[in-house]
């Protein structure tokens, strides 16, 4: 399982990866979101209509991915 410290650091290289799976995010949203956990799950709530729960498990499910 990848770490998210890991992709924070990169979050450079992982941005592309995000935009393939959430392809609704803007790429203003990506920089934005900076390799913070936090702010991805916020988005994610906010442009898919996830409660909190789900934007967590749609994150880690997407992290183990990678």
């Amino acid at each position: 399982m990848t770490n998210w410290n890991v992709i924070s650091g990169g979050w450079k290289q992982f941005s592309g990866k995000v935009k393939e799976q959430w392809g609704r995010l803007t790429d203003d949203e990506l920089v934005q979101i900076n390799g913070k956990r936090e702010s991805l799950e916020g988005i994610l709530q906010q442009k898919y209509g996830y409660t909190p729960d789900e934007a967590r498990r749609e994150v880690d499910n997407w992290i183990s991915r990678n």
